[in-house]
C-alpha cells in the first residue's frame, strides 16, 4: 500500500499568498505565494511523509458544468495580478522539487483530484486530499481523507484530518449525503444558489429525516417548517441540477503520474534567480550541494 499526497494547487497557492507576508525580488516581481508555496510543500512532505505526490492545477472552466449552469463560478473576482505573476514560477519549482503535476483545458482541477484519489484508493493505497474546499468531503471514506490547512484566524490549530466521523461532525451528515446537503443550502463560491432560507441547520434536518434530497422532495407537501413547502416543490428541478453541479466527477482517465527525484541544480537556480534567500538556505539545509546529486 502506498500513501499518496494530493494537492489542490490553486487552494494552496492562494492561501500562501494571503498568509505570507508581501515579498518582491529586486525588481518589484512579487514572490511572497512562492515562498510559502514551497515551505508548505516541504511542510506536508516532513509531516506525512508521502510515497507519491501530485498536485492538480486548473487551466480553464469546467465545460460540463458551464454547460449546465452558465453562471457558474461567474461572480469570482479576478485572481489579484501579484499572484498572477506568480502562478507560472509556482509550477516552475513544483517541477524542480519533483513534484507531479495535472492539469487539463475545460476540466476542473477538483475533478481530476477526484478521480486520482478514487482510484488510488480502489487500487488499495491511502490518499490524503490536501484542500479547504468542502467538496472533496463527498469522497472521503476509509481510504480517503482530506488534510485541512490550519484556519487563517487560529493557526495554531494547525492541519487537521478529515475523516468520515469528522465530516459527519463537521456537517452534521455523512460523506454519502454531501452532495445532497450541498444542493439544498447552495454554494456562494461557486455561484450556486441553494433553495432560500435553508440553511445547514434545515438540510440536516430535512436529510436526517427522509435520507436524501429525493426523499425531502418527495415529501415536500409535509416538509417542516411548513413555510417552505410549497418553495420545494417549484424549486425541484433546480435542485437536482445543484445536486449534479457539486457532484465530483470521478471517473476521468488521468494522465501518467510522472514524479522525479528532485532537480537540486534547477531549484537552487529559481531560488536564487528569484531571490528567495531564507528559501534557498533552507533548501541547501535539506538537500546540500547539488554536485552531490
Amino acid at each position: 500500500m502506498s500513501r499518496w499526497l494530493l494537492i489542490d494547487g490553486f487552494n494552496l497557492v492562494y492561501r500562501c499568498f494571503f498568509a505570507t507576508p508581501a515579498l518582491t525580488r529586486a525588481d518589484g516581481f512579487p514572490t511572497n505565494a512562492l515562498h510559502g508555496w514551497v515551505k508548505s510543500i516541504w511542510r506536508l512532505m516532513d509531516q506525512e511523509k508521502p510515497d507519491h505526490t501530485v498536485v492538480f492545477f486548473d487551466l480553464g472552466g469546467s465545460q460540463d458544468r458551464l454547460a449546465l449552469h452558465p453562471e457558474y463560478k461567474a461572480q469570482r473576482a479576478e485572481m489579484p495580478a501579484e499572484l498572477e505573476r506568480q502562478i507560472e514560477p509556482v509550477k516552475t519549482v513544483t517541477r524542480a522539487l519533483g513534484l507531479a503535476a495535472i492539469e487539463q483545458d475545460g476540466v476542473e482541477s477538483d475533478d481530476l483530484l477526484a478521480s486520482c484519489a478514487v482510484a488510488r484508493a480502489t487500487a488499495g493505497d491511502e490518499v490524503l486530499i490536501v484542500s479547504s474546499d468542502k467538496d472533496f468531503a463527498q469522497i472521503v471514506n476509509d481510504r480517503i481523507r482530506v488534510l485541512l490547512p490550519p484556519p487563517s484566524a487560529m493557526p495554531k490549530l494547525g492541519w487537521r484530518i478529515l475523516d468520515a466521523a469528522g465530516v459527519k461532525e463537521k456537517f452534521g451528515v455523512p460523506p454519502s449525503l454531501i452532495t445532497d446537503y450541498l444542493a439544498l443550502i447552495g454554494d456562494t463560491s461557486d455561484n450556486i444558489p441553494g433553495l432560500s432560507g435553508v440553511g445547514p441547520k434545515t438540510a440536516v434536518k430535512w436529510l436526517e429525516k427522509h435520507g436524501s434530497l429525493e426523499g425531502a422532495l418527495a415529501a415536500s407537501d409535509k416538509i417542516e417548517p411548513e413555510r417552505f413547502r410549497a418553495a420545494l416543490a417549484e424549486a425541484a428541478e433546480r435542485l437536482r441540477l445543484n445536486k449534479r453541479l457539486v457532484t465530483l466527477n470521478t471517473a476521468l482517465v488521468l494522465p501518467a503520474v510522472e514524479q522525479t527525484a528532485p532537480d537540486i541544480t534547477a531549484l537552487f537556480g529559481f531560488l536564487r534567480t528569484m531571490e528567495m534567500r531564507s528559501t534557498l538556505a533552507e533548501a541547501e539545509q535539506r538537500y546540500g550541494q547539488p554536485e552531490l546529486f
